[in-house]
């Protein structure tokens, strides 16, 4: 199947943008990422990305990178960081964009070092997709930690999609799943994606998952609209 994302960012990086990438959800949205902002400086970035920047420190595990502006404002401050993406034009991408480092891996299949900083931003917890691999993906990152290490992520809590009712509880379908799982297809220039699993975790959620699995789960910031930073560090 196409890597729809990844041939946007090359064609934005290569002068050749004309479209944007148009996501279809099974919350039946229709929704777009403009190709544009995934190359977005630091001033450009909400309040949570930069808040999770200022806290990176140390040797630093970009995972999901796309096109590199998280790593690349990281690097350019004197950090030694890894861009790490799945998509080998997001890598090709970053590389062009001047990262030193780059690794082309499903985070799940790479163990290679140990880093100080891990940063899953733009919702990069939703590689988890769905709630019963939350307890995998977290034992993962902490086998890429160091002792004193953080994970830094962001997410949202998607229950505001769903009806209200006159007392100011959520309608979310008892189907047995959890409301924020999602499952997306991307287009981009009559490209299809294949259909894939994302999450996005309420903070409590987070929390009990963490608890479970060895974390210690704090709160940075909450952002305008039901998303958050939220640092995950080992239990001593």
């Amino acid at each position: 199947m196409a890597d729809v994302f990844g041939m946007a960012l090359k064609d934005y990086q290569n002068g050749l943008y004309t479209e944007d990438i148009k996501t279809y959800s099974s919350l039946d949205e229709e929704d777009v990422i403009p190709v544009p902002y995934l190359f977005r400086t630091f001033d450009e970035m909400p309040k949570i990305e930069q808040k999770a920047l200022q806290l990176a420190r140390g040797k630093v595990l970009d995972i999901g990178a796309g096109a590199g502006s998280h790593a690349l404002y990281l690097q350019n401050k004197g950090l030694d960081v890894t861009a790490l993406d799945n998509s080998e034009d997001a890598i090709a991408v970053c590389k062009k964009r001047g990262m030193e480092s780059t690794v082309l891996s499903n985070i799940l299949d790479y163990s290679e070092e140990k880093y100080d900083t891990l940063l899953l931003l733009m919702n990069g917890v939703g590689l988890a997709g769905k709630l019963k691999n939350l307890s995998e993906f977290l034992q993962h990152l902490a086998s890429l930690l160091q002792s004193n290490g953080q994970v830094l992520l962001d997410s949202s809590d998607i229950v505001y999609m769903f009806e209200q009712d006159d007392d100011g509880g959520y309608w979310i379908p008892d189907d047995g799943a959890y409301y924020g799982e999602v499952t997306f297809e991307m287009e981009y220039k009559g490209h299809k994606s294949k259909p894939f699993d994302w999450i996005y975790l309420d903070i409590n959620t987070l929390r009990n998952a963490c608890e479970s699995n060895g974390f210690n789960c704090e709160l940075v910031i909450s952002g305008e609209h039901y998303d958050y930073l939220a640092k995950l560090t080992l239990k001593k």
